[in-house]
């Protein structure tokens, strides 16, 4: 028996010269913003690096290690600001990422927990706690959740202050404060995004692991969660970044006390907050240290980018 080839030819409509004039406008469109985006990031670090250069001329890294911040005398140190930062973006992390996936996962429509109209109902609440602004998540973090957390406080203070994170009281602001409306604030950010992610992941796998045998929540952790691992990672890093520059929030709940306390019940502060309660009001040489720990939460941002990178890059490799 022969076999023949048959050579089937499509002929494509012609688009008009105006079609194609419209698509390769759009193409230099979008070329142009995403230069745009890139040359406006680039002149903001430049000019805070412009406006820093007095301060990291006569501190230069001694700046990121001193804790001494004392205008009369124009000595400054971010280090409490520092370690403000990082560990209130840490604690809110701990606490958001945990929920946020879990309510991506619950409201994913790959996984029928709810009706569709519940779950698009629940998933407009959850996205509407991002539309809130920061000082109101403020106000509701000083009349309400520190009445609220503060017996807390006082009960690992009184059974655990042997236990260097619980070893003062809570007196109203601090850390923990903070930390906690920071994990509100950023959980909307979390939750949207990876079940974005999960919801993008091609239906067959889940069939294929269910048809195999596996459960419910064996497919979840073993599929549907690797599989969107990049995505959640990048809902993680967005997160991240908003926690280290949240600035209103946390200036009112974290008690802007310029002192390392390895407490989570004591008051502390942040870059932000520390920029937002002297920015207005510094001068001279105050301005070019305030325009260096902004510089320096410019690289601490890059640098949880990059590490993100990094850990994506080595997980699909693994793959």
């Amino acid at each position: 028996m022969s076999s023949e080839t048959v050579d089937i030819e499509v002929k494509l409509p012609q688009r008009s010269g105006v079609a194609q004039a419209l698509d390769q406008g759009f193409v230099w469109l979008t070329r142009i913003f995403g230069i745009g985006v890139a040359v406006i990031l680039i002149s903001m670090v430049i000019k805070v690096a412009i406006d820093a250069s007095p301060a990291i001329g006569r501190y230069g890294l001694g700046f990121l290690f001193s804790s001494d911040w004392d205008a009369t005398r124009d000595a400054y140190g971010a280090l409490p600001q520092i370690y403000g930062t990082l560990v209130s973006s840490f604690i809110a992390l701990l606490i958001a990422v945990p929920i946020g996936v879990g309510v991506a996962t619950f409201l994913s429509e790959e996984f029928d927990f709810l009706p569709k109209k519940v779950q698009e109902v629940l998933v407009f609440l959850v996205e509407l706690l991002a539309a809130i602004p920061s000082v109101v998540y403020g106000l509701w973090g000083i009349f309400v959740l520190i009445p609220i957390v503060k017996p807390f406080g006082d009960f690992l203070y009184a059974n655990f202050k042997w236990f260097p994170l619980f070893s003062t009281p809570l007196s109203g602001t601090g850390m923990l404060p903070a930390a906690l409306v920071l994990a509100i604030m950023i959980l909307p950010t979390i939750a949207s995004i990876s079940r974005e992610a999960m919801i993008a992941v091609p239906p067959d796998l889940r069939q294929a692991s269910m048809g195999l045998g596996a459960t419910r929540w064996e497919t979840i952790l073993q599929i549907l969660i690797p599989a969107s691992f990049s995505g959640i990672v990048g809902a993680v890093m967005l997160a991240l970044g908003r926690a280290m520059g949240e600035t209103m929030a946390v200036t009112m709940l974290i008690g802007n006390s310029s002192q390392i306390n390895l407490s989570i019940l004591a008051p502390s502060n942040s870059i932000a907050a520390k920029l937002a309660n002297e920015f207005a009001e510094a001068d001279g040489f105050q301005v070019s240290a305030l325009m260096y720990a902004a510089l320096v939460l410019f690289g601490l941002t890059l640098l949880v980018n990059i590490l993100a990178e990094l850990l994506i890059m080595r997980v699909q490799k693994i793959k």
